[in-house]
């Protein structure tokens, strides 16, 4: 595997999740694949789980990492061509890029959606300047528009606690304060299709996903008839999609907060979320402490999705 933006890069969904479960098994099994290579992470957002499980799942395998902080730790870059770069941008991403591939193996990259233009956030301007310049295998560490490291860790955690052969996952939209990307409910709904589990999704009217990621899904905009028998919940806020309301709040209705009412609709399903996480916005405290949470098992599994997607790219090389 060269790079990893998308499900369709990991190929065969069981045998991915097989590889995870041997990777968990002996998390060190493979350093020899690391060795004196060097993992260049660059963060253009802040994080938390993405940073701290990528880096351990490269120490896992041996390697060196340099973690670069576009925003504190490097010159501002400018990203568009044909700017006269008369302003507070010193460096542009076309020379950076290059130089950041001379001083390592592999990149990460983590950038979200600007929601300045709709094109270039769903045609991941940033990142596929870094896979078309860099000379290097690049992964996404989260883009404008999936977040596939953190889905693959989600279908890893339901693989691990499923009870059924195919369960039912709803992905249900929950009410924010500010306006988020869809990349993690993009991402969710592209795995979750590619996966062996009966999906659907639910959200207010004017905040259906692109059309590319719901496919033929069920989308209700009832939450409590969506909720009916399911086995988890995978709670997200995004904001709109469709123009001319990109990137827009159009509400903050509490009435789809998942709380413990909404969850006895279910069949005593598992919650799940991506964290960081807006209690009592997104979900209740009774949900997310509850027995049924699986908010930090799905944390822990990042650390996985990321050491077999690096161990892909390793044997790659």
């Amino acid at each position: 595997m060269r790079n990893f933006t998308t499900v369709a890069d990991i190929g065969d969904l069981k045998k991915a999740v097989e590889e995870a479960m041997a990777v968990k098994a002996d998390r060190f099994a493979y350093q020899h694949l690391g060795r004196n290579k060097t993992l260049m992470m660059i963060f253009f957002n802040s994080s938390l789980r993405t940073r701290l499980s990528t880096q351990k799942a490269a120490m896992n395998l041996g390697m060196n990492t340099i973690v670069l902080d576009v925003n504190q730790g490097a010159w501002k870059l400018e990203t568009e061509r044909g700017v006269i770069m008369d302003g507070d941008k010193p460096e542009h991403l076309l020379e950076a890029i290059p130089v950041m591939g001379c001083y390592c193996d592999v990149i990460g990259v983590r950038s979200f959606a600007r929601f300045e233009s709709k094109a270039d956030d769903y045609n991941e301007l940033i990142l596929n300047q870094f896979i078309k310049y860099s000379g290097r295998p690049v992964f996404s560490m989260e883009a404008a528009t999936r977040h596939p490291l953190q889905s693959f860790a989600d279908l890893i955690t339901i693989e691990e606690y499923k009870t059924k052969e195919r369960p039912k996952v709803v992905l249900t939209w929950a009410p924010h304060p500010k306006a988020l990307p869809q990349a993690v409910p993009n991402s969710f709904a592209e795995w979750m299709r590619a996966a062996d589990v009966e999906f659907v999704i639910a959200n207010p009217e004017g905040y259906d996903l692109a059309p590319e990621f719901v496919g033929d899904t069920k989308v209700y905009h009832d939450q409590d008839e969506a909720l009916r028998g399911a086995d988890f919940v995978y709670a997200k806020n995004w904001s709109a999609y469709a123009d001319p309301n990109y990137g827009k709040v159009l509400s903050t209705d509490r009435s789809w907060t998942v709380t413990a009412e909404k969850m006895a609709l279910t069949d005593n399903a598992y919650f799940m979320h991506c964290l960081p996480v807006r209690r009592n916005m997104i979900v209740s405290d009774d949900v997310i402490e509850s027995p049924r949470s699986l908010v930090i098992p799905e944390a822990a599994n990042r650390e996985i999705s990321a050491e077999v997607v690096l161990k892909r790219i390793l044997e790659s090389l």
